[in-house]
């Protein structure tokens, strides 16, 4: 490890954690789930509490904070990480490993009638059909392909790929969480000034709704780096390095830009970003963070950690049922071919 972060040498966890507060009167919106409503719980000694954000939600925030909408590329912080572009037949942009549910196990990457990433991602873990996953193995091929799911996991769910069993565990993790609620409820109408006591099921006439949100003493946002586990997968120096960077760089940006996280639910940090573990650890500021980020990818390019060019690009094209496997079969063994020449 390089001297930017020896103060992390032999510490499994890095935890941050910073306080946040609405950046307008006092009143959030937390997340809902379909089932649930808002997530409430209450703490051994009868503390409300409540999930704002959960960690599936935090870790798509992380990634998103990587990625410029506008241009359809990675911000220009990043540029030269490997990722996987999906296009679609026209060559227009269609999306991208970073932004997919599933990163590289996204259809539009592996299901396709474009095969070649399947293909070398097979050839890459070959071996692994039996017995034990070679999880270094599957980390190296995973980095040179899409450097950002290293840091929040992957579960390659495919029976020709080792028999499905290629997962990695999530290395960076982070959820947001507020302490001693209070509801607050309100609503509103929506009104239809034509026809007020139109069919309301075809979006007619006036329709009444409620809303809940919540005032909280306290809203933290914490963070979880596995150091343990990106030391595990024995990449080197350089890449363990950038990994850590890269998961600081995404924690300081995700607090800095990407706050707004539902229209009644923006936030801002009321506080500085502190270390709760190892203590003697000091967060760089995101300049800093930024210049390790590229000093890192440079030399993970000059070692070919990366593929080349680090862009992989797939061409989107919908496969029929019947011709699925077949066309698999083909595009593999002829890729293996070419591999073993």
């Amino acid at each position: 490890m390089s001297t930017e972060f020896s103060a992390l040498q032999g510490v499994s966890r890095l935890l941050l954690e910073a306080e946040l507060k609405p950046v307008q009167g006092e009143r959030f919106q937390p997340t809902g789930f379909a089932d649930l409503g808002p997530a409430r719980y209450q703490l051994p000694d009868g503390t409300e509490m409540l999930l704002v954000e959960s960690a599936q939600s935090v870790a798509n925030r992380l990634e998103a904070v990587c990625w410029d909408e506008i241009t359809g590329q990675l911000i220009p912080e990043l540029d030269g990480l490997s990722l996987i572009v999906v296009k679609r037949q026209d060559g227009k942009p269609l999306t991208n490993s970073l932004l997919e549910a599933h990163r590289i196990n996204s259809p539009y990457i592996l299901e396709g009638r474009d095969q070649h990433v399947f293909a070398m991602l097979k050839r890459d873990v070959v071996g692994m059909e039996d017995g034990p996953v070679d999880i270094r193995l599957l980390a190296k091929t995973v980095f040179k392909y899409d450097t950002n799911a290293i840091l929040h996991g992957l579960f390659l769910a495919k029976p020709d790929l080792a028999g499905g069993r290629l997962r990695l565990a999530r290395a960076l993790s982070g959820f947001i969480e507020a302490r001693n609620v209070r509801a607050v409820e309100s609503g509103g109408v929506k009104n239809d000034r034509v026809n007020p006591s139109g069919d309301t099921r075809q979006g007619f006439g006036n329709v009444p709704f409620h809303r809940t949100e919540f005032t909280a003493e306290k809203i933290g946002a914490f963070f979880n780096l596995d150091l343990a586990l990106l030391r595990g997968y024995a990449l080197g120096d350089e890449a363990t390095d950038l990994l850590i960077a890269l998961a600081l760089f995404k924690i300081r940006r995700f607090l800095s830009n990407g706050l707004r996280l539902r229209t009644a639910c923006d936030l801002e940090p009321r506080n500085s970003l502190a270390v709760t573990r190892p203590s003697s650890f000091v967060v760089p500021e995101e300049k800093t963070v930024v210049e390790t980020i590229q000093t890192k990818i440079a030399a993970c390019r000059q070692q070919q950690l990366f593929a080349a060019p680090p862009i992989t690009e797939v061409i989107w094209e919908p496969r029929t049922r019947a011709s699925a496997r077949t066309k698999r079969d083909e595009d593999i063994e002829g890729n293996e071919g070419d591999g073993e020449e």
